[in-house]
């Protein structure tokens, strides 16, 4: 294997990390706190742990969708979005390696939410609870999961990453 080829493969040990710590605490959620609930809230309810699930996608948008349609779509279009990002990886040799890392962490958490749409019939698990202190209408902001914090927070260094490279070469 050369250099090269394991530069590019490094990344994805943030990929696998981020599916089986995601899919460990779901699991734990899931065995310890019943459905609907609170298992435990700190910060005078700042951040709560609780069990929830999620039939949609991003804040359940899509979630009384019908079953087949529902099924069918948010396993095959986050597939095919995963496989354009993963061509997309490995046939550019001008990303930075931060950009390798992010793009890493969005597959990490993408995965992790196909897994729970493929395995998990109630819908993906979502337990990260938030006040949300009334900003933009919302008392709390919309429960969510390891997974879906590595898409945005990954997704967000890869946005300002590009940003800053491609202001770079204006530059030059």
């Amino acid at each position: 294997m050369t250099g090269e080829t394991r530069k590019k493969l490094r990344p994805f040990i943030l990929t696998a990390v981020i599916i089986v710590v995601d899919q460990a605490v779901k699991a734990l959620i899931v065995a310890t706190i019943p459905l609907n609930t609170v298992g435990f809230s700190v910060f005078s309810g700042f951040l709560r742990i609780i069990h929830a699930r999620n039939l949609g996608i991003a804040f359940s948008i899509g979630g009384g969708a019908p079953g087949g349609f529902r099924g069918v779509f948010f396993m095959v279009l986050p597939l095919v979005v995963l496989a354009l990002l993963v061509v997309f990886y490995f046939r550019s040799n001008e990303l930075t390696a931060l950009q390798r890392w992010s793009i890493a962490g969005i597959l990490g958490g993408g995965l992790g939410n196909l897994i729970d749409r493929l395995f998990r019939p109630l819908g993906v698990v979502d337990f990260i609870d938030v006040k949300f202190y009334g900003l933009f209408g919302l008392d709390r902001w919309p429960t969510f999961n390891i997974a879906d914090a590595s898409v945005v927070v990954c997704g967000l260094l890869l946005l300002f990453s590009v940003l800053i490279q491609s202001g770079k070469g204006r530059n030059e």
